[in-house]
């Protein structure tokens, strides 16, 4: 495993619960430990996915002509191969839904969960050539502490602690598919999971629209105004818009700091002041406050944490 790690370019020897990875990380692990337990699904089932599983779904769900019938090949093919879980779908009144209902009781796998759910969407995306609009998600676990991070994932609102794990779509207007090429098929799977996890055509939630903004601008100049005319709002429109995905401008810079705070202290090349200094605080004093209060450890004890870790 810490071979893999590394080989994703993820540092396992200076590693912590909230440290932050990139997408490309993300896809370059898969990619790998894909490839080298000759699982598809990386483990994330009783069953392994064998090598070339994906590339015949793909074949059987592009000769679709509806969504709704996209999907229901999608869950008779899993339902051939999973011996833990059973893929059930549903359709009413403009809406679709698919769920994962347990055989038996076993742990719940988090990741598969997401995984899984993500590809539905991922896939019915590509198909229509268009993101798919989700209208809710939820899981059959419990809230975990890195819940805000579902948002990047699913641009819909997310429960936890239900019966099953269910994703739900809305279908709206025309239904027709864009006719997928074998070269689109290889093309889709040789950059798996990227199009499953970020599908290429997300239009993306205001909150995650500002960050990427925030992260290629001078962040810390930037005000709520500079934001709004970035996008061509005005403040009070694009505060509105922020308010109702439950999130303000304020809180996701401070979100941004807090990232490459841990960053930072993870890497262990800086000291604490200069980080302090980097991230606009007036003292290392305020930034201590301010990381106690995002993540309930100080930056001291974070990094020795990291590095007692390392031991």
């Amino acid at each position: 495993m810490q071979g893999l790690l590394r080989r994703a370019g993820l540092n396992p020897e200076k590693s912590h619960s909230d440290s932050r990875v990139t997408l490309d990380q993300i896809v370059s692990l898969y990619q790998i430990a894909a490839v080298e337990s000759r699982d598809e699904m990386m483990g994330l089932w009783s069953r392994p996915i064998r090598p070339r599983a994906l590339q015949h779904l793909l074949t059987s769900i592009r000769v679709s002509d509806t969504l709704g019938s996209a999907l229901y090949r999608f869950s008779t093919f899993w339902n051939l191969l999973l011996d833990d879980y059973r893929f059930e779908t549903r359709a009413e009144r403009g809406k679709m839904s698919l769920s994962l209902l347990p055989y038996g009781s076993q742990p719940v796998q988090r990741f598969g969960h997401m995984l899984t759910l993500k590809l539905a969407h991922g896939l019915l995306s590509w198909l229509a050539g268009y993101e798919v609009r989700v209208d809710s998600v939820q899981f059959a676990f419990p809230r975990p502490d890195f819940a805000v991070d579902y948002a990047v994932i699913f641009p819909a609102r997310v429960t936890f602690a239900a019966a099953s794990s269910t994703i739900v779509f809305e279908v709206a207007g025309p239904d027709r598919l864009v006719s997928r090429s074998k070269s689109e098929v290889a093309e889709f799977l040789s950059r798996a999971p990227r199009d499953w996890i970020f599908t290429g055509y997300r239009t993306h939630a205001w909150s995650l629209l500002v960050r990427e903004f925030l992260s290629r601008s001078n962040w810390e100049d930037c005000r709520l105004v500079d934001a709004a005319a970035e996008f061509r709002k005005t403040p009070r429109t694009l505060m509105r818009l922020l308010d109702a995905e439950g999130v303000s401008f304020q809180a996701i810079k401070d979100r941004l700091r807090c990232d490459i705070a841990i960053h930072d202290l993870s890497d262990d090349q800086k000291s604490i002041e200069q980080i302090s200094q980097e991230l606009g605080f007036s003292s290392a004093a305020n930034f201590h406050r301010a990381f106690l209060r995002w993540t309930g450890s100080t930056p001291g004890a974070f990094r020795q944490s990291g590095a007692a870790n390392d031991v």
